[in-house]
């Protein structure tokens, strides 16, 4: 009796995961509406202010009355961090629960998500300033993909999850490796495997092909949306393009176009490839979490919600139906 008391007195907490162009926001919105729940997104770069089209970000009139959290709380120059998103995080649940809303993360950055998910303690493994310099000056110099190849050597299992453009965290699992010897991917693995939550997560998923082409499509929309021009705003006002949201799919490719490194065409070309390979990590990441209930995103919307307004029911022990009238 002592540990059901303990499982209910656990603060509920929903997560939808999905690789990009998966169709998350739709689904979310929905979801949160019918729910009384409060979305905190869970993408790491959509909390950038002025990064909106490169991102996907959803627009205000999009969000339909529902709360959203971690959406432009900071400048493009601010190294936001995995341990900053987990305390904020902590903070937003607290405070939508005690509201009597659902909180609900939403995003495809899969260790931002499992970190809270499961309450991971990030170790106090110090910093090495001349280090990190000496590393980036090294990208600057040799490439980001000969960086990268330096991660590959030591901690093959993190440089498969970090994309090679994603310089401050390949930087970062080089440095704790250097500073302690032991692998970052290592010190993951060892993280507890619990939930301070009681944790229902949703994962959306798709066939390859056509997530392939949701991604070409999503990006031609992009660059009809104006990204070249977005991007070319960033850098005028003076954002780094060695800084971490400059780092970002779309802002590192047509940054390379805008400097005149590249062809406006092959950088689109490059950011669909690379927008292809980053679903590929991210459906490997969320592949190894457990706890996931997963539907296939291709069928009927209506159908879809209700499939997983029935999965919710069950893992937060409620009675809960799905009908159409409710939305859409």
């Amino acid at each position: 009796m002592t540990s059901g008391a303990t499982q209910v007195s656990k603060p509920k907490l929903l997560v939808l995961i999905g690789p990009t162009a998966v169709g998350k926001t739709k689904t979310s919105i929905e979801l949160a509406k019918s729910l009384n729940a409060e979305i905190i997104s869970g993408d790491s770069m959509q909390v950038y202010r002025g990064m909106d089209i490169g991102t996907a970000k959803i627009k205000p009139e999009e969000m339909e009355g529902v709360p959203h959290h971690l959406i432009d709380i900071c400048e493009p120059d601010h190294p936001f961090s995995v341990a900053e998103f987990q305390t904020r995080c902590a903070d937003l649940i607290a405070d939508i629960t005690a509201r009597g809303k659902i909180p609900f993360i939403v995003g495809g950055t899969g260790l931002y998500v499992e970190s809270v998910a499961y309450g991971y303690d990030f170790p106090e493994t110090g910093s090495d300033e001349e280090f990190r310099q000496e590393q980036q000056r090294y990208a600057d110099e040799q490439g980001t993909i000969a960086l990268h190849d330096r991660l590959s050597a030591v901690d093959p299992e993190s440089a498969q999850r970090l994309h090679p453009n994603d310089v401050r965290r390949v930087i970062r699992a080089l440095e704790v490796y250097h500073l302690t010897g032991t692998k970052f991917s290592e010190q993951m693995e060892g993280q507890k495997r619990t939930s301070p939550y009681e944790l229902c997560i949703i994962g959306l998923t798709l066939d390859r092909a056509v997530l392939y082409e949701r991604i070409n499509a999503r990006v031609d929309a992009m660059i009809d949306a104006g990204l070249v021009d977005e991007v070319k705003r960033l850098l005028d006002q003076g954002v780094s393009p060695t800084s971490v949201a400059m780092h970002g799919l779309g802002y590192k490719e047509i940054a390379a176009y805008i400097q005149g490194y590249t062809t406006l065409d092959a950088a689109i070309e490059l950011l669909k490839r690379d927008t292809r390979r980053f679903a590929k990590r991210q459906l490997s990441w969320f592949r190894h979490m457990k706890d996931i209930s997963w539907i296939e995103a291709s069928g009927n919307i209506h159908e879809n919600l209700k499939a997983i307004h029935a999965i919710i029911a069950g893992k937060f022990r409620v009675d809960l139906e799905y009908s159409s009238n409710q939305s859409l």
